[in-house]
């Protein structure tokens, strides 16, 4: 080995590699790969590795997660149903095995706000506690990390912070899915990804992301049996433990209080016995499902028949057992979509749209009622193509006839192994009270 700079005090004590200087070449011959090129000495090694976790601490910005701990956590949520107690239990006890002993990919996925970044911060603060150098980004901010060394005034080459963040001790990327999908980004992710599962090293990755949604590339790497465990949070999300969970700022359902199935009536002494048993065979449907949901219901029938109030029982029926239910009325939810591309909206639209397409049951009322513009057809189309892929519980009421709605929709509708279209044959409620005026003014007359 041959010695070159010094970088040593001169009072510290001289290392027989180096002579004190702190870097070294190897004796090789010319044509060797490693000729010319310097390396720390192994007296550095100690200093270079400090110096390394403190810039990962620095940029980890842990210091703001430092209350997100496995104490902290509460595994069995708020006023979860059984399963999906056990399914988040199962979560947090998978995370904290793997704090103590990081090995492997843990790759949590889930909704927005149920638990995966805490549990995900508590790995990387458990292995802080311990002194293991620990790299916590999310993953856009990652990515604008990597671009600042491209700045002239950066003071660290693009390749020292790239080899920084793919040869991190321990990886924790937060948030995957949430950045900017450039091919630039996509294949940095990918090369830092790749490196990681061909050396091994222990990565966690969180992202609110369906596998199926995720750069094939990186999700062949994050489903290797022999390296990965994925874990599903079925939880809500935590923020909202103070309120209802089953209802939504989406949901109309709670000025609906009143329409359930008890309130609901199968107007014996005013339809024609056709449309009597129609609508009560509506009614036996509709209770059934709610006791049950499973697949897609549509229910068909002029304005007022009783669609609506149907619906609604159904939601009604889910919430007071404690279940979710997201009932909104369909240009309603387009409102709701278009506002958040405003500036001061305080939800992003892929979280409202997530918010909706993945919730357990979705109750859309009065589709074809909305503004058939290109752009409205397709977000609907994405949401319920999404729930008929997923075999998500859905109802929809509409007062177009079958063959009038968006071809797209309507196949799905027409797959008799996953959904039941009812037609409701009765007329308006509305117009019943003058109905019955009419038939008695013609009752009195002599």
């Amino acid at each position: 080995m041959l010695t070159i700079s010094n970088t040593s005090e001169q009072d510290s004590p001289v290392c027989p590699h180096c002579g004190g200087l702190g870097y070294v070449r190897e004796n090789v011959p010319v044509d060797h790969p490693h000729f010319g090129k310097l390396f720390p000495c192994t007296c550095k090694q100690a200093e270079i590795e400090q110096q390394r976790a403190e810039r990962l601490r620095a940029v980890s910005n842990l210091t703001h997660l430092s209350h997100m701990t496995f104490d902290a956590f509460v595994p069995e949520g708020y006023g979860l149903s059984p399963d999906k107690a056990s399914n988040l239990r199962g979560a947090f006890e998978a995370a904290g095995h793997y704090a103590e002993e990081p090995r492997g990919w843990l790759i949590l996925l889930g909704g927005y706000g149920c638990g995966k970044t805490h549990l995900a911060a508590a790995i990387a603060n458990r292995c802080v506690e311990r002194g293991q150098a620990v790299l916590f980004v999310t993953v856009p901010d990652l990515l604008d990390y990597l671009r600042a060394a491209f700045s002239p005034a950066s003071a660290t080459r693009y390749d020292q912070r790239f080899d920084e963040v793919r040869e991190a001790p321990v990886l924790v990327l937060d948030d995957l899915g949430t950045q900017s999908s450039t091919s630039w980004a996509q294949e940095k992710l990918f090369q830092i990804l790749n490196y990681r599962h061909n050396a091994r090293l222990p990565t966690v990755i969180t992202s609110n992301q369906t596998l199926e949604e995720i750069d094939l590339r990186l999700r062949s790497r994050m489903v290797d049996p022999d390296l990965s465990v994925v874990r599903t949070i079925l939880a809500p999300d935590f923020r909202r433990s103070g309120v209802d969970q089953s209802q939504s700022d989406l949901s109309s359902l709670s000025l609906m209080g009143d329409m359930t199935f008890g309130r609901f009536s199968l107007r014996q002494d005013e339809l024609p016995p056709e449309e009597r048993a129609n609508l009560k065979r509506a009614f036996d449907i509709c209770r059934g499902y709610a006791d049950q949901p499973e697949g897609w219901l549509v229910l068909t029938g002029h304005y007022g028949c009783g669609k609506t109030h149907l619906a609604a029982a159904i939601a009604n029926a889910r919430v007071t057992v404690g279940q979710p239910a997201l009932f909104v009325v369909v240009p309603d939810l387009l409102d709701h979509l278009r506002a958040t591309f405003s500036p001061t909206s305080q939800v992003r639209f892929d979280k409202r749209f997530e918010e909706v397409r993945t919730t357990p049951l979705l109750i859309l009322d009065d589709l074809g009622t909305e503004n058939a513009s290109p752009w409205a057809q397709e977000k609907l189309f994405q949401v319920l193509n999404y729930r008929y892929n997923a075999r998500l519980a859905t109802v929809i009421t509409t007062a177009q006839t079958i063959d009038e709605v968006d071809p797209r929709i309507r196949t799905r509708m027409l797959d008799l192994e996953r959904c039941a279209v009812f037609e409701i044959l009765a007329p308006s409620y509305r117009g019943a009270a003058q109905r019955k005026r009419r038939q008695a003014k013609r009752t009195d007359r002599p």
